[in-house]
């Protein structure tokens, strides 16, 4: 895929990771295997081709809903938001109706879930009948929107960062939405999933991939000179977009004790 939908969930972790060692010293191996799509990589887990992948918590219990034994890690807090021209006359999501709306992912994508509640339950506006969706993956619905193609697009974090270089604006955000709906924000929507069987037989080795993990948060939490080695590998275009990509990393960050089961269960009965 493109360098820059690599960032946040391959490039960076790969490179601190590797270059401290903290997988050997944590008793493992890191290997990357890179693929096509989201789906692609959900296969790929579900067929034993890797041991691990990096997706959303609703994937995950939906699975386990399904009686498929896989177990959650959280990762990040970054979530997506909406974006529109601009010039778009738009003050809410309201004011899409009869408009084209890209959507990064599919139609159980975490974020146009969580929207969707949202402008039912605060504007009384319903997002999927009131406007036209168009799915694909995050660099395409990149394009459309800066082409015009769509009137409002949903997408990752990192690429709202560069659509907001490239003279777009902010219409909400994914976090503001679940502020609104009563949500904690801090409940981590992404994590890596593991399937039980490895927990059970290899529970040393999934716990030294957590240490690795929370081990590298830690240090790109706090040290800019980590970002500054990153900094080529990142594709940003200028200086501003650097602080930003740097910035919402850090944001989505956990926090470091358990997740908030109370949160988390009222946040999975609402998608």
């Amino acid at each position: 895929p493109p360098r820059s939908t690599l960032f946040p969930y391959t490039t960076l972790f790969r490179s601190t990771i590797l270059e401290h060692e903290l997988d050997e010293a944590n008793g493992f191996d890191l290997e990357i295997m890179e693929v096509a799509s989201k789906p692609a990589a959900e296969i790929a887990f579900q067929g034993g081709s890797v041991d691990m992948l990096v997706t959303d918590w609703i994937w995950v219990a939906r699975q386990r809903a399904e009686g498929v034994p896989m177990s959650f890690i959280p990762y990040s807090r970054a979530v997506g938001g909406v974006m529109v021209p601009a010039d778009s006359k738009a003050g809410s999501l309201a004011d899409l109706a009869g408009e084209q709306i890209g959507i990064a992912g599919g139609p159980l994508d975490k974020s146009w879930l969580i929207l969707r509640a949202y402008a039912l339950e605060a504007l009384d506006f319903d997002l999927a009948s009131e406007t036209t969706q168009v799915f694909g993956a995050p660099p395409i619905m990149f394009q459309a929107a800066l082409d015009g193609e769509v009137a409002a697009v949903i997408n990752f974090w990192h690429f709202m960062a560069r659509q907001e270089a490239a003279g777009m604006r902010h219409l909400i955000d994914v976090a503001e939405a679940l502020a609104a709906l009563g949500i904690d924000s801090d409940v981590p929507l992404l994590g890596y999933v593991v399937m039980d069987r490895l927990v059970e037989e290899q529970s040393d080795l999934v716990a030294g991939f957590a240490a690795a993990s929370r081990a590298a948060k830690e240090l790109l939490a706090d040290d800019d000179a980590e970002w500054e080695r990153l900094k080529p590998l990142m594709n940003a275009e200028d200086e501003a977009q650097f602080e930003a990509l740097r910035a919402g990393w850090r944001a989505g960050i956990p926090g470091p004790g358990p997740v908030d089961e109370e949160a988390a269960g009222r946040l999975l009965a609402i998608m």
